[in-house]
């Protein structure tokens, strides 16, 4: 017996049982969310007003490069999370991440502001991708999609707070260097409580798998888990697109609503909180939609969250006003919220233990590759046909999106609880077999 056995045997998979290191992980993952809330209400407006980009597409040249970095780095980090576990991946997106508001707040050229942007595309693909490829390991099949939503929640929640802060710190302090703060606190926290208090979960996701193939896995190459995630297997396919989709209308939304608000004369402050609304009710909205997936299934979710999604651009872009913007953006985040989780769910409802992590980064790939998609595309149209244009073309991809899943995917939960509490129940049976050989 090795001296690793009794660790090894000690796991439990479940929520309950992980409590105390699930909490801590949403903590951590509310740090990653600041993160990106510090840029949603400044940054755009810091582009125009103190580096003088005129342009739409210049000024959205942030969002592309982080988009970029952040999809090819989830890619990376699944593989290097199933090789070599999941706490230094997410300890090495923490380190990148430190310098990204130090960068931000000394700025003198555009440059550096894109080079901030890269480096937190790798603090957000490696330390996002950690904390939901954890939180998966950690809980198991039954509770995996109030898991995705505690998860997202924490995330995007403190994405709403830190982007309504820094508006109304803009507003009274100026866009530099205040507001940047906030990102200086999330990052030496984030290192801190990740280097120190979190624990590895690759051990829970090795016993879940061992039960479900009797303790024989197969090893599966790269090339084979992108390509079944990618285009081969359709639920998981389908998902690549709805991810997709969905960050292409998050990627203009974070680029061109608070440019709109500001043509028409919004303050800094009221520009803070449309930009926090739509983030906020996402946040609060998967405590509900995620756990409401394990009861309903996946697919009407997320069919049906692109479909508000897309019916809420609309009512933005024919609006006027803070009232019919913030009914705008109410309606995208609750469209958010019905799909973001689920998707993340789908995903591990298909993808074996063994290689969840590897097809749960391919799936960011895709979907993160919205952020580039939607901040080049809306930002040419914007310079051409305006910025209402963009946000109705917007809208139309986002309709077709949810058309998509509706005749490629399949229902991936569609006995919720039946089949999980049994699957459950054979990894507790494989736990107690290991056990007794011991």
């Amino acid at each position: 017996m090795t001296a690793a056995a009794p660790r090894m045997r000690a796991l439990t998979l479940g929520l309950r049982a992980n409590l105390a290191q699930f909490s801590l992980l949403v903590g951590v993952n509310a740090l990653v969310g600041g993160m990106l809330g510090q840029e949603r209400t400044v940054l755009p407006l810091l582009a125009t007003h103190v580096f003088g980009l005129n342009a739409v597409t210049a000024a959205l040249t942030f969002i592309v490069a982080f988009g970029v970095t952040k999809a090819i780095t989830n890619f990376v980090a699944g593989t290097l999370s199933d090789r070599f576990g999941r706490k230094p991946v997410l300890v090495a997106g923490w380190l990148a991440g430190v310098p990204v508001p130090l960068l931000l707040i000394w700025a003198p050229r555009w440059g550096w502001v894109i080079l901030a942007n890269v480096l937190l595309g790798i603090n957000q693909g490696l330390a996002w991708s950690m904390t939901v490829n954890m939180k998966i390991d950690l809980v198991g099949p039954v509770r995996r999609g109030l898991a995705m939503g505690i998860n997202e929640a924490a995330g995007y929640g403190a994405l709403a707070v830190t982007a309504y802060l820094t508006g109304v710190v803009a507003q009274h302090a100026g866009l530099r260097p205040q507001p940047f703060f906030f990102g200086v606190a999330c990052a030496g926290l984030g290192l801190g409580l990740s280097a120190f208090l979190v624990r590895e979960t690759r051990g829970h996701a090795r016993l879940e798998g061992g039960a479900k193939d009797g303790g024989n896995v197969q090893p599966v190459t790269m090339r084979h888990v992108f390509v079944e995630t990618s285009f081969r297997e359709r639920a998981l396919s389908a998902s690549c697109a709805a991810g997709l989709t969905n960050n292409l209308n998050d990627g203009m939304a974070w680029g061109l609503f608070p440019l709109l608000f500001a043509r028409h004369g919004l303050s800094l402050s009221a520009i803070g909180a449309l930009v926090a609304l739509y983030p906020f009710v996402w946040g609060v909205g998967q405590l509900a939609t995620g756990a409401l997936s394990d009861r309903i299934g996946r697919k009407r979710l997320i069919a049906g969250g692109l479909a508000v999604q897309a019916a809420a651009l609309a009512v933005t872009a024919s609006g006027r006003g803070f009232a019919i913007w913030a009914i705008g953006a109410i309606g995208l985040g609750a469209g958010t919220a019905m799909a973001y989780p689920t998707l993340l769910a789908a995903v591990g409802d298909v993808a074996h233990p063994a290689w969840r992590a590897s097809a749960v980064g391919v799936y960011r790939l895709w979907r993160d590759a919205g952020f580039v998609v939607g901040a080049l595309l809306s930002g040419v149209v914007a310079d051409l046909f305006g910025l209402v244009a963009a946000i109705w073309v917007v809208a139309g991809i986002t309709a077709l999106g949810a058309a998509v899943v509706g005749v490629r995917m399949y229902e991936t939960h569609p006995t919720p609880g039946v089949g999980a509490r049994r699957h459950i129940r054979s990894l507790r049976r494989t736990h107690e077999r290991e056990e007794r050989e011991a």
